[in-house]
């Protein structure tokens, strides 16, 4: 069995994987100096859940923005799993993509991540957008090769600098409004309206810039916890994908072991 583990800036997502599938997946806020020890314990009590102990996984692999987590990482492989941790762009794992960009050694693992399982899953020109800690648009060719993207200040993000810079602001939950009004009476409403619609706005517009550029119909597919949020806006994306990053380490891991 797999272990299969996304480090973000946010969270961890650990994904037990049997047969190519899911089978089951956990999250943990990111901290890089949790230990071994302590994702042990923590992961030992889950799968016990499962019917299962560590003893039951056979590999592991690993794609992180925070490098800083890989060293515990490699250590719970070692010392708990008996197995030798893979990890995401190195070695046998390497990213199996053409990186058509300045600075190819600077994209984020859970980018390229993105990339090729859209690739694999989509057929075209395809505009992925990622809602996590950043927010991230990314463009992949009809052929597979990576072109380049953008980054944006994600939801929460733009949220915590709006409440934490001004003086009575409150803070909101973010969901969509009540109706399609954007001239908000209250102050937590115009708040409301100015991070979900303005929001949209912004997809919007990227997305319409992007498909110009590329000059060829592209499909856009969305990904990360807060996609949800924005899904029943009419048109906005094509498919709304949660396991788009996993499936990109799951194919990782069978490049890895196939090579």
């Amino acid at each position: 069995m797999l272990l299969a583990v996304d480090v973000g800036n946010t969270n961890l997502v650990f994904a037990l994987v049997e047969d190519g599938k899911v089978r089951s997946r956990w999250r943990i806020a990111t901290d890089p100096r949790r230990t071994a020890d302590e994702y042990a314990v923590w992961l030992k009590q889950l799968l016990e859940i499962e019917g299962l102990s560590l003893e039951d996984i056979d590999d592991m692999i690993a794609a992180t923005v925070v490098p800083r987590a890989l060293y515990n990482l490699q250590q719970l492989a070692g010392r708990y799993c008996k197995c030798e941790l893979i990890i995401g762009g190195q070695g046998k794992a390497a990213w199996p993509l053409q990186l058509d960009v300045e600075e190819p050694q600077n994209l984020g693992a859970d980018r390229a991540l993105n990339a090729i399982a859209a690739h694999a899953a989509y057929e075209g020109d395809l505009i992925i957008i990622d809602f996590g800690t950043a927010t991230t648009f990314d463009v992949v060719d009809y052929s597979g090769a990576y072109k380049g993207g953008v980054i944006a200040p994600g939801v929460n993000l733009s949220l915590d600098a709006l409440v934490g810079n001004t003086a009575q602001l409150p803070r909101i939950a973010i969901e969509r409004p009540d109706d399609d009004s954007v001239i908000g009476t209250t102050t937590q409403g115009q708040m409301l309206i100015g991070i979900y619609w303005g929001y949209v706005s912004m997809i919007e517009g990227l997305i319409e810039r992007t498909r110009a550029e590329i000059g060829r119909p592209a499909k856009v597919i969305a990904t990360g916890g807060l996609a949800a949020l924005f899904d029943d806006v009419d048109g906005l994306f094509d498919h709304v994908d949660f396991e788009l990053t996993l499936r990109g380490l799951i194919q990782l891991y069978d490049q890895a072991k196939a090579s």
